[in-house]
This record gives structure tokens, sequence and C-alpha cells, in this order.
């Protein structure tokens, strides 16, 4: 190696990494193997680094937010800084010993950090244009006036088939039997209506959410009035301890609604 080549030295390498990321440390390390006219080995190196880049920000952006929002900003940049750290010394540590005990020069920890800030630029440039795209693929219209009349005829039905509850005290239990059982099929054919809602193109995910609490309302009332049929046909109060704990279930449900 000619020793008028100025190489980036290992600190000098940490400090565009940790404003930079693993990219910025990718080009340095570029830039030291040019030197030793090892183009390949360089090329190799910056590839890495961006696919690094690209592979830590992925995993940030899959953590939920109140994981993340609990680790302090420092504490990442500090963790792959430091590994960047040891890889160099691992690929270039003696080379760049043998050029500093020869005097060889070196490049300023200054111009460093400024690539580093450059790829700070750049890897933010990025993030929000994920971020951009994301939140524009996320906004995209969707048949609203189909998911409404779906809701509304949902509210039919449970208003519909609630109606029993109103003559419990007043009706012979057949008569009840009759209604409660009418009120299933309500309930049935609200659960296709869910499930009909869940296929709407675009469909946002908080109503996703609700559809899914909606379906298991649902279930939970079908099961209700099932087991209040089955106590009044047999004339028991054996499922009275289920009937009441599916009601609380179905109240819970309603308040988070």
């Amino acid at each position: 190696m000619e020793e008028t080549k100025k190489l980036y030295s290992q600190t000098s390498i940490a400090i565009a990494t940790y404003f930079g990321g693993p990219a910025a440390a990718g080009y340095l390390v570029k830039k030291n193997y040019e030197s030793f006219s090892q183009e390949d080995s360089g090329k190799k190196a910056f590839l890495i680094g961006i696919f690094s880049t690209l592979l830590i920000f992925a995993g940030l952006f899959s953590l939920p937010e109140h994981i993340v929002d609990k680790v302090p900003n420092v504490v990442i940049p500090a963790i792959y800084t430091g590994i960047i750290y040891l890889i160099v010394e691992r690929l270039q540590g003696q080379w760049l010993k043998e050029h500093k005990e020869s005097e060889g020069k070196f490049q300023s920890g200054w111009k460093a950090a400024g690539i580093g800030v450059i790829f700070m630029v750049i890897v933010f440039a990025v993030i929000m244009l994920v971020a951009f795209i994301s939140g524009d693929l996320s906004n995209q219209d969707f048949d609203a006036k189909v998911y409404d009349a779906g809701i509304e005829e949902f509210s039919k039905n449970e208003n519909q088939s609630l109606k029993v509850f109103s003559i419990v005290d007043n009706e012979e239990p057949q008569t009840l039997i009759k209604e409660l059982n009418k009120g299933i099929v309500l309930w049935e054919e609200n659960r296709t209506i869910i499930t009909n809602l869940n296929t709407i193109e675009n469909l946002p995910v908080e109503l996703l959410e609700q559809n899914k609490i909606l379906l298991n309302y649902c279930e939970l009332r079908i099961e209700h009035y099932d087991l209040i049929v089955r106590a009044l046909t047999e004339e028991t109060d054996k499922y009275a301890v289920e009937i009441e704990k599916l009601g609380v279930e179905i109240n819970q449900i309603i308040d988070n609604l």
C-alpha cells in the first residue's frame, strides 16, 4: 500500500456509524479497502452496511410503539456502533495498526462525522418516504357507505333480538323460547354481516379490530340465547352460572365498544 493514502481509523468509522448507521460504516470500510486495491471487498462491505441499516430500521418499525418508546434514543446507535467497531478491528485492525506505526496519514474525524451526517440525512429521507407511502396506502378510500349500511343492519337486528328481554317476565316459556330462537337467527345474520364487512377493500385497521370484537359479541349472544332456551326447555336452573358468566362477558364487550 502507498503510504500517501489516507485511511479512516476505527474511531472515525465509529463516529460515522453513530450518526449514519452501518451504511456509513460500510462506505468508509469500502474506502479503506480501495486503498489496498481490494475493490470487490469494498463493494461487499458497503452492500452489507446498507442491508444492515435497512434491517435495523425494519426491525424498529415492526416493534410495538410502546416498546420502542421505552428504549433511550442513544441505546440502539451505541449498540450497533460497538458491533461495527469490533468488526472493523477484525477486518482491518492489523492494516490500520501497521499504517499508524509507519506514520501513515488518516482522514480527520470531522470528515468521517460529516459523511455520517450525510448518511443520516439519506436514511431519514428514506424513512420519511416509506412512512409517506405506508400512510398513503393505509389511508386509501374504502367503501364507507357499504360499511355503514352493514352496521345499520347489524343494529336493527340487535335491537330486534333484544326485545325478548322486555317481555321475559310476562310471557309463557314457549313464547320466550320462540322469541329467543328468532334472536339466535338474527345474531347469526349479524355474524354473517360482519364477516362480509371484513372483505371490504382498504378497510382501516381500527374497523377491522372493531369487527373482530363484534364477531366475538355475536358468538357470545348466540351462546347466551342458546343456554337460556335450554334452561327454559328443560325447566332447570343448572345453566344459571354459565348464563350469568356470559352476561358479564357481553356487558364487558358492550363497555369496550
